[in-house]
């Protein structure tokens, strides 16, 4: 897959509320009621990933969840890292 150039990032990100490029990846936060229910969210994320063969660096605070994107095999963000992006976005709207 091919790495997004910074101005097709862009435009991308307009439609992803939430998101930002920041060092090389896309990346959102999301704060949950509690710890239960930010690792109920990150157990159906982790499916999706498998899924998708594509996985996110995450990191987790009782109910707080950073996600970040990007394609290692690229160097930088490709079309895969907004696909996820999308995906993500649904899971967490479906809560």
């Amino acid at each position: 897959m091919e790495k997004l150039n910074q101005r097709t990032i862009e435009e991308r990100l307009d439609k992803l509320e939430g998101w930002e490029y920041i060092e090389n990846a896309i990346q959102t936060s999301f704060e949950f009621k509690n710890f239960k229910e930010a690792f109920s969210v990150m157990t159906r994320l982790a499916f999706e990933f498998e899924k998708h063969n594509h996985h996110a660096e995450w990191t987790n605070v009782y109910n707080s969840l950073v996600i970040r994107l990007n394609t290692h095999s690229a160097g930088g963000v490709t079309e895969k890292d907004f696909e996820l992006a999308h995906v993500i976005e649904k899971i967490i709207e479906s809560d």
